[in-house]
């Protein structure tokens, strides 16, 4: 489980560090060419790295549902939404209102146990958590506005 949440950790940093780039990028080029370059250069790190650590096993693709093969234009989907978002309302409150989309989107697809996940009870605890979060992004947003407005 530690191994688990440190990698959670880490997967949140680079995803924070990969916006700020996308966000230069696009300040240079449009969206559409920089979800090009950040989607064909990670086509290209995880092909030289899949390749290193997994060898020939890399494209064993036997049992695969042909549905999951979505994901790569999911991914078209997250970096020009959240390129735009970042434009629109600053990497902080894009980024927050993305956890917020994240958290309710897990927990809906997990209480449902859509796409063979293992259903999961929806619980007030886990309610009781979304609410709290969307309440310290709402406070984060407001409170700096207030803060703006009488400086």
């Amino acid at each position: 489980m530690f191994q688990g949440l440190l990698l959670a950790l880490a997967a949140g940093s680079l995803v924070s560090l990969q916006n700020i780039f996308n966000t230069k990028v696009n300040e240079r080029t449009g969206s559409w060419a920089t979800t090009t370059l950040v989607l064909g250069m990670g086509f290209a790190a995880s092909l030289i790295f899949g390749l290193i650590f997994e060898g020939g096993q890399l494209f064993n693709l036997i049992n695969m549902k042909p549905w999951y093969w979505i994901s790569g234009s999911i991914g078209v989907g997250v970096v020009i939404c959240l390129t735009l978002g970042i434009r629109q309302l600053g990497p902080t409150y894009a980024v927050s209102i993305v956890l917020i989309s994240q958290l309710g989107s897990a927990l809906l697809w997990d209480s449902q146990g859509w796409l063979g996940l293992e259903k999961v009870p929806f619980t007030l605890q886990q309610f009781i958590g979304v609410l709290v979060i969307v309440g310290g992004i709402l406070l984060f947003k407001l409170g700096g506005k207030r803060r703006e407005e009488t400086a």
